[in-house]
């Protein structure tokens, strides 16, 4: 495998996120929790928003190469499509807490395992890697405005 390719694979499974033997997207939600607060959340909010427009685009075309040298398509170790998802769930939020960290983590995970609409359809809308990673944007959707609720009622 060329060095490409194995840095490809590296990115979209956020290192060794992806490589865990159980729940690969959970690990790799975790993860990107985690690296929230030093990579995404002191960002501005444009700031933030063009990064999730750059982490989309790439990790699109890193998802597509990444289906074709591991031979199946949406593979579960591919979790850069979590780190869009949990992070745009906490696009709006300047202010972080654990409380609401844990509920991102939580309403996320939910939204990508349970699939209701328009998620599980997002996955078809694009092809390949894209839909890979649309289909997360739409549960990170989901958790946003959950998340938005909880705040706007003091729960978070």
């Amino acid at each position: 495998m060329r060095c490409r390719d194995r840095c490809i694979l590296a990115l979209c499974r956020l290192g060794v996120a992806g490589l865990a033997p159980k729940a690969p997207g959970t690990w790799g939600t975790a993860l990107a929790c985690l690296l929230a607060p030093w990579l995404f959340l002191p960002l501005g909010f444009w700031g933030r928003l063009c990064l999730l427009a750059v982490i989309f685009f790439v990790g699109s075309l890193a998802a597509t190469r990444a289906e074709i040298l591991l031979g199946r398509k949406d593979p579960g170790e591919v979790v850069i499509d979590e780190l869009l998802g949990v992070w745009l769930a906490l696009l709006p939020f300047t202010l972080v807490d654990g409380w609401l960290m844990l509920a991102a983590f939580v309403l996320f995970r939910f939204f990508d395992i349970a699939k209701p609409w328009p998620v599980r359809a997002a996955e078809n809308w694009l092809p390949a890697g894209f839909g890979v990673m649309l289909d997360d944007a739409a549960a990170g959707l989901w958790a946003m405005l959950c998340l938005g609720g909880l705040h706007w009622m003091g729960l978070v």
